[in-house]
């Protein structure tokens, strides 16, 4: 967890990294016991309490019957006992399935079931995980605390009852072999995949993003994005905290208490996705808001940022939003922007040292220069699988450790990656190819679309139609046609909506992404147009 001098050297970098994601509390606890580590609300806990408290949790779990290889499931928000569990179950040698206490019933029980955990955790402060804790006949831990005065994360914890079925998954010493976490997808495109990733995987991604992004002990992090989610778990939480930086936990986004963070609480660092962007900027306070020179650096990533949020944000703040590109299968991150070189454009960057990229062509060959093509990625970052889906494993993870990502991207003149859609998002109508992306950047654009998602279905023709939703910004207002004839002037004919749907808010996972599926879903339902 020292500064990486030759962040090139991925040998140097791996070699370097600890088998355990337990190993980072451990390690700053020895040299800065004292440094706060998490602030969550007014409870604070210093390395030295964060390393106390993963110890005293790891016992107490191992007291609840986890064992090595067993899947720990715990259900709630950002929170100080999800960090802390997070740390104990590697130390316990299980893997971590953090679950978003807001999922439904059926989509948290469908995970739970999938996992097989042994235990389910629920974590205290909402209304939903005491929903979910009632449905599975979960208790208050009635276990004395093992801790000697160290902070319990059990305490404010109701525990599901043991799985006495659930099997133990093999236990490997070395960390690129070991999983620590099962992270689940959202189900953009289907049922959602339990993804496999190992230790290497997330300490990796912690050492690189930490070191590219300049962080170190004197940082304060803003840790809005869900930890269920693998960018608010790697990128946010392990990120921040491998550089021995404090990482300070809000479980829900509220634009006034962001900017309350950033003006009171000495911020330095602010990663969001684009949406929570957007919605800061449509807050009353954000017009106003007169923000101290200590933040340093403000990031985007999770889903497409467009030209004039870019530029809208970076009046608000007064520095360069950079912008990055990441899945779930990668750990997130692939490719970021250069911290020392803004962009004015919304390229997600070059690909992370360590991370190779190649773009794919419809034949399998590499695609022309210029031309878009599938990402492909290489890197100590892959996933190790899918979790009991080894067919979906095996046309994902590709001969030589090449991960297809069923992203569509192209590389511009300086070799950056442009981000167009998902391929199998891409449209085709009248023989043409309609990139979803396209259409919504066209429509971003204008000042009263807050934002948008595109989507195909099957027209009565037997081709496909563009249908466009759309979230309206609150602060404007604007009728059907006036879009229409905004799309009119950017796109050809053949990408144009043969509907935009109004919204009042897109669907979206806890980590703000759109939920697509439940779009294409809506699309079917509607008239065809001009009916």
């Amino acid at each position: 967890m020292e500064p990486i001098n030759d962040i090139e050297d991925t040998a140097a970098l791996l070699a370097a990294l600890p088998a355990r994601l337990s190993a980072i509390p451990a390690h700053w606890a020895a040299r800065t016991p004292d440094a706060p580590a998490l602030r969550d609300g007014v409870r604070q806990l210093s390395y030295a309490a964060l390393a106390a408290a993963v110890d005293a949790a790891a016992a107490r779990l191992r007291a609840l019957g986890l064992r090595p290889g067993d899947r720990l499931m715990v259900v709630g928000e950002n929170c100080l006992e999800q960090v802390v569990l997070c740390f104990a179950a590697a130390s316990v040698d299980a893997w971590i399935v953090l679950v978003n206490s807001r999922l439904s019933a059926p989509e948290l029980d469908q995970i739970r079931a999938h996992s097989g955990a042994r235990r389910v955790l629920y974590t205290a402060g909402s209304a939903e995980a005491d929903g979910h804790a009632a449905r599975h006949g979960a208790a208050p831990d009635g276990g004395a605390s093992l801790g000697g005065g160290a902070f319990d994360a059990l305490a404010r914890c109701r525990v599901g009852p043991l799985d006495a079925a659930c099997a133990p998954a093999p236990v490997h010493a070395d960390g690129a072999a070991q999983a620590a976490a099962l992270v689940y997808t959202t189900g953009t495109t289907g049922q959602p995949k339990g993804v496999m990733l190992s230790h290497r995987n997330l300490l990796f991604i912690a050492a690189v993003s930490s070191t590219l992004r300049g962080l170190g002990p004197q940082d304060r992090a803003y840790g809005v994005l869900p930890i269920s989610h693998v960018y608010g778990l790697a990128s946010v939480m392990l990120g921040t905290l491998y550089a021995g930086a404090c990482l300070q936990l809000a479980a829900r986004f509220d634009p006034q208490a962001l900017l309350a963070a950033v003006r009171d609480d000495g911020l330095t660092i602010v990663q969001g996705v684009p949406a929570m962007y957007a919605r800061l900027l449509a807050a009353p306070a954000a017009a106003t808001a007169a923000l101290p020179a200590r933040l340093r650096f403000i990031y985007a990533g999770g889903s497409p940022l467009t030209p004039g949020l870019k530029a809208d944000v970076e009046r608000l703040f007064g520095l360069p939003l950079h912008n990055g590109y990441g899945m779930t299968e990668s750990a997130p991150t692939i490719s970021q922007t250069d911290l020392q070189r803004p962009r004015a454009d919304t390229s997600v960057g070059m690909a992370i040292p360590g991370v190779q990229t190649r773009l794919v062509g419809a034949e399998g060959a590499e695609a022309a220069p210029g031309a878009v093509g599938e990402l492909w990625v290489r890197g100590p970052n892959v996933m190790l699988g899918y979790y009991r889906e080894p067919a979906q494993t095996a046309a994902a993870l590709r001969p030589g450790g090449w991960l297809a990502t069923g992203d569509l991207a192209r590389r511009g003149a300086d070799g950056a990656l442009f981000i167009a859609g998902r391929s199998k998002e891409l449209i085709i109508r009248c023989g043409f190819s309609v990139y979803p992306l396209e259409v919504e950047t066209v429509l971003n654009a204008h000042p009263a679309v807050g934002q948008s998602a595109v989507v195909g279905r099957d027209g009565a023709d037997g081709d496909e139609e563009v249908v466009a939703f759309v979230e309206i910004d609150p602060r404007h207002t604007i009728t059907e046609g006036a879009l229409h004839a905004h799309l009119a002037a950017g796109l050809a004919p053949y990408k144009r909506p043969a509907r935009i749907v109004v919204m009042a808010a897109l669907p979206a996972a806890a980590s703000g992404k759109v939920l697509k599926g439940r779009l294409r879903e809506l699309a079917r339902e509607l008239r065809p147009a001009g009916q």
